[in-house]
């Protein structure tokens, strides 16, 4: 008899509709708005990593049609200087949506820079603003993870109400607006995290198991419930034996699709997803708060 296996939620798959649908959007607008929507990425420094997730993120809206207002800096940058960039950000009619690149180099305050962020410019969705509407169940701008994991779970109508989620991690970025998100949904909602004790047993509680704690492949098949949606927000990269490297998540992939029912890759999961969400809030931004 042959094993069962997990169905693959594709966010790359849903990823490529969303930016089609924006960009179908996009086309119908600008007419009367008389100008693209504009997403600034501020970049610190030259860190690999965050490089290439600019340049990802700027080849997707050239895709939909935003224009991007792309700003690099050099590793000594002061924090004054990008606090009066992003002012100036906020004034500009043509930039809907705002983000700093993390990680920021030692010296700068991440968190100052964001509050600097004008709320309804916010492409990150990560203002106090904005997670006090989330907090309020009010609508504005998402956090774009927790966000992508949502949509992609509707895309593929997994019912929500009444479910057990766990959420394993607690960041400002994906746990805390995760949960929040689920709870909006009906769910009875679990956060856990590296000081939670009996992980496995919270664990094996869980219809839906969101994992975002950035441990390569700590999610072991015996802590999943058989039959659960696993969805792995982490992004690791894993150096093999021979000098080659991959990118792992922070869930067991071959040994946990035995046991879930539905489950995200790593690559091609919620990454995707994320980069989706954020042309989304720069064309809600657009629509909504844009001077034509």
């Amino acid at each position: 008899m042959e094993a069962k296996t997990a169905r693959i939620l594709d966010g790359k798959a849903l990823a490529q509709k969303i930016q089609s649908e924006l960009s179908n959007r996009v086309r119908a607008l600008q007419p009367q708005k008389r100008r693209p929507p504009g997403l600034a990425v501020l970049m610190v420094g030259d860190n690999p990593a965050s490089a290439a997730y600019v340049r990802n993120k700027e080849r997707a809206c050239a895709k939909v049609g935003i224009a991007s207002f792309g700003q690099h800096y050099p590793e000594n940058v002061t924090q004054a200087e990008l606090e009066l960039a992003i002012r100036a950000l906020n004034e500009d009619d043509r930039v809907d949506g705002i983000l700093v690149q993390l990680p920021l180099p030692e010296h700068l305050d991440a968190i100052a820079l964001l509050y600097q962020i004008a709320p309804d410019k916010d492409a990150d969705g990560l203002h106090p603003v904005n997670l006090g509407r989330l907090v309020r169940g009010e609508e504005g701008l998402r956090s774009c993870t927790p966000a992508g994991v949502m949509r992609l779970l509707q895309e593929y109508q997994i019912d929500l109400k009444g479910k057990n989620a766990v959420v394993l991690g607690r960041s400002i970025l994906v746990g805390k607006p995760m949960a929040l998100m689920l709870l909006e949904a009906d769910c009875t909602v679990t956060v856990a995290h590296s000081r939670s004790q009996n992980l496995e047993s919270i664990t094996n509680q869980a219809d839906i198991l969101i994992a975002a704690v950035g441990r390569t492949e700590m999610i072991a098949a015996n802590m999943v419930k058989p039959g659960a949606v696993v969805i792995d927000v982490g992004i690791n990269r894993v150096v093999n034996p021979d000098g080659t490297s991959r990118l792992a998540g922070d869930v067991d992939f071959d040994a946990v699709k035995t046991v879930a029912e539905f489950i995200t890759p790593v690559p091609g999961g919620i990454g995707p997803m994320t980069v989706a969400m954020l042309l989304e809030n720069t064309v809600s931004s657009y629509i909504e708060y844009g001077s034509n």
